[in-house]
């Protein structure tokens, strides 16, 4: 049994779809990163740096509960598992890794803040707006680029590459870009998106989301989202 200590963020959902996909016997503990949840000392014992998610694997190595944090950490743990979505052979399996470290290090950071700036922060810091934006529109030009190239982003099969950098390039209008000059990009969103774990698992928790939308003027939506007309995917 999984333990999944979670909320419903990118982050959140790459686990929420990993467990999906490897169809692992799970349960959900909700941690209200809004109530500071995160912050009390049962999670922390879990996770000293008190970020979603993390895990306890009633069933881990020598048959002993093991607790994990990091969502990257805990892809490769829940892959090498299981034996899915992580390749043995050693260029497949690098091949994925590099992609997810590109999630991991670059994707997930420069999004999360090309987000908070355009949706939260004074706009008299044009400075960072741009320079964050700007970030996002090469990281989404990076992948757009791969997808023109292979199916999935290690190759030809869908892995935990996909399953960590799906959830947050999703609607990059949030991050000042136009969808329709991604076209690589939006295949591969329509593709991974149809998949019926990935639709399951992208429900976890939904009715304790946030409508980023709710209440905010037509300027307001436009400064956070841009010009095109807010979606939801």
């Amino acid at each position: 049994m999984i333990e999944a200590y979670t909320w419903p963020t990118p982050n959140g959902h790459k686990l929420h779809i990993m467990l999906e996909e490897t169809g692992l016997e799970y349960k959900i503990f909700p941690v209200d990163i809004h109530k500071g949840e995160q912050f009390e000392p049962g999670f922390l014992k879990l996770n000293p740096n008190h970020r979603i998610p993390a895990i306890v694997d009633t069933d881990g190595p020598n048959g002993e509960p093991y607790s994990l944090f990091e969502s990257g950490a805990i892809l490769i743990y829940l892959a090498d598992k299981t034996g899915k979505f992580l390749s043995t052979e050693p260029i497949k399996r690098y091949d994925t890794l590099q992609w997810l470290m590109f999630q991991m290090a670059g994707v997930g950071p420069m999004f999360g803040q090309a987000h908070h700036f355009r949706s939260y922060a004074d706009q008299s810091v044009e400075y960072a707006i741009n320079r964050y934006t700007n970030e996002a529109g090469r990281l989404y030009r990076i992948l757009d680029k791969r997808l023109g190239e292979s199916e999935y982003l290690a190759g030809d099969e869908y892995s935990i590459a996909d399953i960590a950098t799906y959830p947050w390039a999703l609607n990059p209008q949030r991050r000042g870009q136009e969808i329709a000059e991604l076209p690589n990009l939006s295949r591969w969103l329509d593709a991974i998106s149809a998949r019926p774990a990935v639709e399951k698992a992208m429900q976890t928790l939904a009715d304790r989301k946030r409508d980023l939308t709710k209440g905010i003027d037509e300027e307001t939506r436009r400064i956070m989202f841009g010009d095109k007309q807010f979606e939801k995917r």
